[in-house]
């Protein structure tokens, strides 16, 4: 049975996002300037154990998704492991790619641009929101904190941790917490004005912070 059109539209953002998203993020790697925190710890990850990034970035989304879970006492959710399975797989097929030819400086700088833009749309199309971000979410509603302290402390484990294991830090990984969060939303209102895109991913924000007592909870 074919997707209805407003679904089978949605899904087409999402993956168009992941895609984008995983362009930008192995043109950080390849760029070797330093990566986003979430590829700091699966690359540091690799140094110690024979996986991909997509099974490590799978691993750090289920770990999430499960203190989530326990946090809210919800049913574990799907979607956000998709994501960053999907994502991933994605970088790791795209790190095959030669980009010798263009400049790092330039790999760089099209890498926040394709990151920021691909997170813009994943978060659009309302599928797969990111398993940190549900953490995040949590954070910000039980201790009433603003939503970049609660996504700067996360991002900060992810990146002390990978660091420690060896993955690479460096002036990228400044420019993608400093640019790349903050190009998402102006990448959102230029969707919206320009190309009519919905931004569904504001209704599933309001859901997943509803109050817990409103929610499903585990085993009832």
């Amino acid at each position: 049975m074919p997707l209805p059109r407003v679904q089978a539209g949605r899904l087409g953002v999402y993956l168009a996002g992941c895609v984008t998203f995983a362009a930008g993020a192995t043109l950080f790697i390849h760029s070797d300037y330093g990566v986003d925190p979430l590829d700091t710890l699966a690359l540091g990850v690799l140094e110690h154990l024979p996986l991909t990034i997509g099974i490590a970035q799978a691993s750090v989304a289920a770990v999430c998704i499960a203190i989530w879970a326990v946090w809210n006492r919800r049913r574990p959710v799907i979607s956000p492991f998709v994501t960053f399975l999907l994502c991933g797989s994605l970088i790791d097929l795209m790190r095959l790619a030669d980009t010798s030819l263009v400049p790092r400086a330039g790999q760089l700088a099209l890498g926040v641009l394709l990151c920021a833009y691909g997170s813009a749309l994943i978060i659009m199309s309302g599928i797969g929101i990111r398993a940190m971000d549900l953490v995040v979410i949590t954070m910000t509603r039980r201790w009433r904190w603003p939503f970049w302290v609660a996504k700067a402390s996360v991002e900060a484990v992810l990146l002390v941790v990978g660091w420690l294991l060896g993955g690479p830090v460096g002036v990228g990984t400044l420019c993608f917490l400093i640019f790349v969060d903050g190009l998402i939303q102006p990448f959102m209102a230029l969707n919206q004005r320009v190309f009519g895109l919905d931004n569904h991913g504001l209704v599933v924000a309001r859901s997943e912070s509803a109050p817990v007592e409103s929610t499903t909870r585990i085993g009832g």
